[in-house]
């Protein structure tokens, strides 16, 4: 098998969102956000295992991820879209019975004209200028907004990430002070907020990223696992060079094993010679540059070589992957693409 294996782990990820709801008290509702077809992980498998667990909202980036989502799931689930009314998305938004979330006024007029008594959301910014209704529009839009029933009304934290961060306070301030009185359920928290304790639940908590396994939160069970099949092993002699740009030369022998996967399967090129991959428990470290289909790594001090290595797992997490290249979790998640032989483990 010369392609590269993916093996998701839905119980892990059914795990982790019990976790997280468990960190909420028992009026506060746990949605999942699984936009971006589940951080690249298969929103059409991952939705299912977790509605079979009791998840009842589901959050996603744009309309045309919720009519997949729907498909899925079937009736009965909300299905949240964060970009909204966007033009064009109205049969959309009715057929597969989605809630928008209405974060700009000609939103509010486009849906309001075109599925009077469609249910719909309100997203506010509080500070992040990215996406949301600016205080000046909420306040002229609010007595109607709120008479037309919304179901939920939310914003969005920059610094989640970072508990003693000021703006966490600043945003869940101005949260409040555009929000109290609502007659209406509200949201603020990701997986960070959620964190964040009590003061930042209101009435739902939406997490993403900490139901892959990803940071900020650090008590995650592992979802994804990659191996690497291993092609071919050779010698490289003493100043010999391996890869493009002669970017790595051998001061001694070296044992050097070639792996199927590179940056078109999402392990970027940025993370070079900083990763490394697992036979068993002992680490092998990348040399040379990622390229589009391979990796080359030295395994000079194995005294067998196995079939395939393991870049991600158990040993090393997608966050440890993407320190290594400079970015983030979601990044390598969402990166990965459409070669591996893919496999899902538990959801039943």
């Amino acid at each position: 098998m010369g392609a590269a294996s993916l093996t998701i782990d839905l119980d892990a990820i059914c795990a982790n969102w019990a976790a997280l709801d468990a960190l909420s008290t028992a009026h506060v509702e746990t949605a999942a956000v699984i936009k971006a077809d589940a951080y690249g992980l298969g929103a059409a498998r991952v939705g299912p295992a977790l509605a079979a667990k009791g998840v009842r909202s589901f959050c996603v980036a744009v309309a045309e991820e919720g009519r997949v989502l729907r498909r899925a799931l079937g009736e009965g689930p909300d299905i949240y879209v964060f970009a909204g009314h966007m033009a064009g998305d109205t049969g959309l938004i009715e057929e597969a019975d989605l809630i928008p979330m209405l974060n700009a006024p000609e939103q509010v007029v486009r849906h309001m004209e075109a599925l009077p008594g469609h249910g719909f959301g309100v997203q506010l910014d509080t500070g992040m200028n990215r996406l949301g209704l600016e205080p000046d529009d909420w306040a002229a839009l609010r007595d109607d907004l709120m008479q037309a029933g919304p179901r939920l009304v939310i914003s969005h934290l920059a610094c989640a990430d970072e508990p003693d961060h000021p703006m966490n306070a600043q945003q869940l301030r101005a949260f409040r002070e555009m929000t109290d009185g609502v007659a209406h359920r509200r949201a603020l928290s990701a997986t960070g907020g959620t964190l964040l304790g009590p003061e930042y639940h209101f009435d739902m908590v939406r997490p993403g990223v900490g139901l892959y396994g990803g940071l900020p939160f650090a008590d995650a069970r592992p979802v994804v696992r990659i191996d690497l099949p291993v092609i071919q092993t050779r010698i490289v002699r003493p100043f010999e060079t391996v890869g493009y740009g002669n970017a790595w030369d051998a001061h001694v022998e070296s044992r050097i094993a070639t792996v199927a996967a590179g940056y078109a399967d999402g392990l970027i090129r940025a993370m070079g010679d900083a990763a490394q991959v697992f036979a068993g428990d002992v680490p092998c470290p990348v040399v040379g540059r990622v390229s589009m289909d391979l990796i080359t790594v030295d395994v000079s001090h194995l005294d067998e070589v196995p079939d395939s290595l393991e870049i991600l797992g158990p040993h090393q997490g997608v966050d440890d992957l993407a320190d290594a290249a400079g970015t983030i979790g979601y990044e390598i998640l969402t990166s990965l693409g459409p070669r591996y032989n893919r496999s899902y483990t538990g959801g039943a």
